[in-house]
């Protein structure tokens, strides 16, 4: 297994922020809209937001 850590390439930055830029944009979407969403913490999913009841 290689450990060794490289600088990703060019494209590679470029799709990272835009995977990042689209992420921010439907998150800010979500907290306007007063939607919740789930992430990963701690190893298990959660929910957030202000719209977290039970359906």
């Amino acid at each position: 297994m290689n450990t060794e850590q490289s600088t990703p390439s060019p494209f590679a930055q470029q799709a990272l922020e835009a995977m990042k830029q689209a992420v921010h944009k439907e998150m800010d979407r979500k907290k306007r809209l007063g939607h919740y969403a789930v992430i990963w913490k701690d190893g298990k999913p959660v929910k957030i937001g202000e719209d977290i009841s039970e359906r």
